[in-house]
């Protein structure tokens, strides 16, 4: 079947696309397994230091539509009550 001009640069477009937000959803939860990481070793200076990182990570993604905002908002409060826990 022939591909018309357009649909070809959907193509290209949705390529791009794919792989911008792969790489955003990518970040935010790389940054999550290191503070997991903290909180599993039990090292809360290092957990209250990654905190503030990974709310921001998360608040990026959910602005460029990587992550929806319950879906963040849900994630923040569970690592918030994680790392406050830890005394």
């Amino acid at each position: 079947m022939k591909r018309s001009k357009s649909v070809l640069k959907r193509i290209r477009q949705n390529e791009r696309r794919r792989v911008h937000n792969r790489a955003n959803a990518s970040k935010y939860k790389t940054m999550i397994k290191k503070l997991e990481a903290a909180l599993d070793k039990n090292d809360p200076d290092t957990a209250r230091n990654l905190l503030p990182t990974v709310v921001a990570a998360m608040d990026k993604a959910v602005a460029k539509n990587a992550l929806s905002k319950n879906s963040a908002s849900r994630k923040k409060s569970s690592l918030t009550r994680r790392v406050n826990a830890l005394g």
